[in-house]
This record gives structure tokens, C-alpha cells and sequence, in this order.
């Protein structure tokens, strides 16, 4: 049975061996994200209520927030269940009646019988994700942008992933209670579990964005599933209605075919069925809240995995860690706790490696370099070297940015200038830089509360410069962005 614990803002913390799981073989798991899985960024392991094992690969830390993309629709969900058992409304509820102002006058008999359940479990109808249709529409009206979409197939009977369906959840919660879906959440499942400043995106007309944006760190997403293990319950209080995470969790609709097996074990309430028993809330490039309750434990990751490689840390759970979770306390291990400790303590990203200087420094420190028009809208260019890193000052077409890198070392900063579709308009980042070689200078701008980091390597040749800047992971292309200038 799953402890409550006492503190709600801070897991309590024990020994692998005390909660049944040999520290050996936890060794054996972290290695194998480490040295495996490209850009694994944190993970916790929770068993019994008590956190056994947490990590976070540097400059990644404890504190800082991580956007969880679509692990976020979990946590829409759980509005739903708290709105419905206010009576706000039910899930059986049909959509158009909750907008009537924005439905099409004349809704198709598909479109006219779609209902929250529907939506919940994405079974919607409609031919595509409606994630596109919403956001590109150019008055910024998400919820006309989802009734825009053809709803081809009798809702219930397929299952079709689908953003914008949860989009349409948050914003039946913000018409029938009165207040965003983030604001709703806070007095009824952020604070009692101690989850301090969650950020959460919005559409342009001020509606939560539900299924994307959230932004919350590693052990808030590990107390999320630490409360639907203990089934709504935190500390001796029923959070959620009962009954509530049963439901939600439990097959909803199937979702056979897919080419990874934990996509296609079944769908319920905004959670995917895993093997073994398990289930998961889940996020593109590898945020995972994957509750195992046959074995009381839970599992929060995050991090920057390719797309086409997020079966992989599932993998390791089921084939490294679940063997290992005994029933009752082992003898303590201190040999293997010590080695695993000092595993945890040395997990990195390291800064680029190269040198701090190089004879191209006085050729093009202080001077201005033109570019052409180039997709990161940048007009001018000017760098300055220094033992202790660079600095590289940008003029672009909604103004100035500076980007400060360290040797050997990373650097804090602030930028606006890469442009995820799903970032927020300032996003915070540490860069370390060197020169690779006499004419190379390349530097890493890690967007560490994102999956995303961009490599940037300058090539100095002769009066010209040419920027080669490529992101990590991405939605979109992952073609490289070429950047020529010229100097001044």
C-alpha cells in the first residue's frame, strides 16, 4: 500500500533497499539511460511512497521546470473529473452545446452527437489532429479553428490522437466554471501536492492550451502519478472524486497497429495502457509519468529523445527495473549505494570542448557582420571574445538578442530567438562555447526547461561568415539552418 507523504512540496526519500529494489540493479538502469538513450535530461523513481533513485544530467537541476508537451493532457483530464463531480458538467455532455456562438449553424449528425467522453478519449471523429487547423487560424479563435475540421467517422468508434481535442476539454472547463483550467487546478491539485509555479501556455483568446504547455519539474511530475497511485488520496485527503483514477486509467479504447507496443495496449481519460500492467501520462521527445501499480511505484522522466526513439526508455523500465522490485525490504547494499550515488552525482551534458582562443579572435572580434534574409531574422552580427567565453550581440527584426556562452563552463541567459512553435515568447538557456578549430567557433544553447538545444557552428572565412545552426529534436524539420553575412 502507497505511503502519503508527510510533506506535500518534498517526497520523502530512503534507500533502494528499504523499498525492495537492490541498488546494483538500479546502477544497471541508469547506465544504461546514460550511455543508450541520446539526451535523456532527468528521472525519479518513486516505490512505496519514497523516492529511491533521482537524477538529472547537468546543466540540468532539481529546480528548474521542464515543458512536458503532452504529458500535460493528463493533468486536463484530471480537471475534467474534478469539474464533473461539481456538477459542472457531465461527460456525456454533447460539445456544441457548450458553444454555441462558434459551432457551425448547421453541425453535421457526427459533429451533433460528439461529447466530452469522446474527446477524453480521443475518438472524436474528425479526419486529422485538429492541433494545426486551431493554431494557424489567423484571428486566434482555437475553438472555431476544431469545429473546422470534418468529423468523418461517428464519434467513439476510432481512435485518432488529438491535441486539439484536449484543447476543447480546457476550454469547456473555463466556460463552465469561470476560470482557466490553470487557475482551477491550483487550489484543487497544485497546491495540495506542493507544486510551486507551474507555467502553462495559452491560446491567444486566454484559454489554457491542455494538451501541450505545461511546464513543471521532475518531482511534480512524479507526485501527479504518486497521486493516482494512491488513487486521489494525499495525505489522508481525497483529492480527486473516487473512482475518478480508476476509470481514467483503465482501457477506454483500443489503439491496436501501432508499430511500438506501448502505443497500442489501449487509451483511457488523456493516459496511455502500458505493458505489465502500468500506465502513463506522456510527452513527446520523452516526458513520461508511468505509474506502476502492481509493483507501487512510479517513474517520472524527462528529456530530449527522438521521436522515433521513445519506446526505448520504456524498454529499459520493464526489462531493468520492474525484475528487481521484491516485495519486502532487502539488506542494505552500502557498496552498491555508494557507486550508484556517485553515478547520479556525475551525470552530465558536458559544455563544447575545444580552446578559448584562437588567432582568428583578432580578425573578427568587434565588427559587424550583415546577413542576408534568413529564416532566424537576423540583420547584423557582432562577437567578442574573452578567456572566459563569448558573447555574440544580434540585431533582428523584432530587435536585439545577445547570446553568452562559456569556456568550458555554461552561462545563463535569456532568448527569444529560437522559435519552437510550442515555446513560450522568452525562453531561459545556459550555452558554453570553444573553437573547435582555428576558424570554427561552435557553440550549444541549451533551452533546459525544453527537450530542445541548438548547436551553432561559425565558420570564418576570409571577409564572410557562414552559421550552420541545427536543433537537437523537433515537430518540424530537422534540416539545418545555413546563415550567411558578411563583414560590415
Amino acid at each position: 500500500m502507497s505511503m502519503s507523504p508527510e510533506n506535500s512540496d518534498v517526497l520523502p526519500r530512503t534507500s533502494p533497499e528499504a523499498q525492495g529494489v537492490r541498488s546494483s540493479a538500479l546502477l544497471q538502469f541508469v547506465e544504461a539511460l546514460d550511455r543508450q538513450i541520446n539526451e535523456i535530461h532527468s528521472f525519479m523513481l518513486v516505490r512505496h511512497g519514497s523516492v529511491i533513485a533521482e537524477g538529472w544530467w547537468s546543466p540540468n537541476e532539481a529546480d528548474q521546470p521542464h515543458l512536458i508537451f503532452s504529458l500535460s493532457k493528463s493533468f486536463t483530464s484530471t480537471a475534467v473529473g474534478l469539474a464533473t463531480a461539481e456538477g459542472h458538467f457531465s461527460l456525456d455532455d454533447r460539445i456544441i452545446t457548450f458553444f454555441p456562438d462558434e459551432a457551425p449553424a448547421d453541425p453535421s449528425a457526427n459533429l451533433s452527437s460528439m461529447t466530452v467522453r469522446h474527446l477524453l478519449t480521443m475518438s472524436s471523429g474528425q479526419a486529422f489532429d485538429t492541433w494545426s487547423a486551431m493554431v494557424d487560424r489567423p484571428d486566434g479563435d482555437w475553438v472555431r479553428g476544431f469545429f473546422d475540421v470534418p468529423v468523418t467517422h461517428a464519434p467513439g468508434t476510432q481512435f485518432l490522437y488529438n491535441t486539439g481535442a484536449t484543447f476543447m476539454l480546457s476550454a469547456i472547463v473555463q466556460k463552465t466554471t469561470g476560470v482557466k483550467l490553470m487557475d482551477y487546478l491550483k487550489p484543487r491539485l497544485f497546491e495540495p501536492l506542493g507544486i510551486q509555479n507551474p507555467k502553462w501556455q495559452e491560446s491567444p483568446q486566454g484559454i489554457t492550451a491542455g494538451g501541450i504547455g505545461l511546464c513543471i519539474t521532475t518531482e511534480d511530475i512524479a507526485k501527479f502519478g504518486q497521486l493516482y497511485l494512491q488513487q486521489g488520496r494525499w495525505q489522508d485527503k481525497q483529492l480527486l472524486p473516487a473512482g475518478w483514477t480508476d476509470e481514467a486509467t483503465s482501457l477506454q479504447i483500443t489503439n491496436a497497429g501501432h508499430p511500438n507496443p506501448d502505443w497500442g495496449q489501449g487509451y483511457g481519460y488523456q493516459f496511455w495502457r502500458c505493458r505489465h500492467g502500468a500506465y502513463r501520462g506522456d510527452g513527446v521527445f520523452g516526458q513520461y509519468c508511468i505509474i506502476m501499480p502492481e509493483q507501487d511505484a512510479v517513474l517520472a522522466i524527462t528529456s530530449g529523445v527522438d521521436i522515433f526513439d521513445m519506446q526505448q526508455p520504456l524498454n529499459f523500465v520493464w526489462e531493468l527495473l520492474l525484475p528487481t522490485m521484491q516485495p519486502e525490504p532487502l539488506e542494505e547494499d552500502t557498496e552498491s549505494q555508494q557507486r550508484l550515488t556517485e553515478k547520479l552525482a556525475g551525470l552530465a551534458h558536458p559544455p563544447v570542448k575545444g580552446a578559448a582562443q584562437s588567432p582568428t579572435v583578432s580578425q573578427v572580434a568587434h565588427r559587424t557582420y550583415q546577413f542576408e534574409a534568413n529564416p532566424l531574422g537576423i540583420t547584423s552580427l557582432v562577437f567578442d571574445f574573452a578567456e572566459e567565453g563569448c558573447t555574440v550581440s544580434l540585431k533582428t527584426a523584432a530587435g536585439e538578442e545577445t547570446l553568452s556562452c562559456g569556456c568550458d563552463r555554461w552561462l545563463h541567459g535569456e532568448t527569444g530567438l529560437f522559435r519552437q512553435p510550442t515555446l513560450f515568447d522568452r525562453t531561459p538557456f545556459l550555452a558554453s562555447g570553444a573553437w573547435v578549430n582555428e576558424t570554427t567557433f561552435t557553440m550549444r544553447v541549451r533551452l533546459y526547461e525544453t527537450p530542445f538545444f541548438y548547436t551553432l557552428d561559425f565558420y570564418f572565412i576570409g571577409d564572410e561568415l557562414m552559421i550552420e545552426a541545427q536543433v537537437n529534436v523537433s515537430l518540424e524539420s530537422l534540416a539545418p539552418i545555413l546563415l550567411t553575412a558578411r563583414l560590415a
